[in-house]
């Protein structure tokens, strides 16, 4: 849930909302690139200045900015459904089971579009299987598979 939070993206965002990219010191080249509007810039703009602020003034200031920068997001994000692999690994845990496990049970498909088939199981309870078009993808539709069946 959190996680996102600390995005490239959402750093990027926080530091447009902070007003950083008219203090950045870029080339021509940069410049031209439109480089002070780069999620990937701004992004690692705002991780060195948190880094630089903690350096310099310490974890209670940080902590400070952060909560202050970050207020809003943190709300949205606090309600934001749980990513299924995170919530089955939480499941396990709080039920006194092993972690779930994760096996690619069938490839198919050309290089350019694979197809996958991932079985999740819960060993000694549960398992479910499902597809994707990428291995993670795949292992997000098992992990949902396998809590919904978790949940009946």
């Amino acid at each position: 849930r959190l996680n996102a939070l600390v995005t490239g993206a959402m750093c990027a965002g926080v530091a447009r909302e902070v007003g950083v990219a008219p203090y950045l010191r870029l080339g021509k080249q940069a410049r031209d690139d439109g480089a002070a509007d780069s999620d990937n810039v701004l992004g690692d703009v705002m991780e060195a200045l948190i880094g630089a602020l903690y350096l310099q003034s310490g974890l209670v200031t940080v902590r400070a900015f952060i909560r202050k920068a970050w207020a809003s997001r943190i709300e949205e994000h606090a309600h934001a459904p749980q990513h299924p692999k995170s919530a089955l690994q939480e499941w396990a845990a709080a039920n006194n089971r092993k972690p779930p496990e994760y096996e690619i049970t069938d490839r198919s498909g050309p290089n350019h579009a694979p197809r996958f088939v991932v079985t999740v199981r819960i060993p000694k309870l549960a398992e479910a299987s499902a597809p994707g078009t990428s291995k993670g993808a795949a292992e997000t539709a098992a992990a949902a598979a396998l809590l919904e069946k978790l949940a009946k």
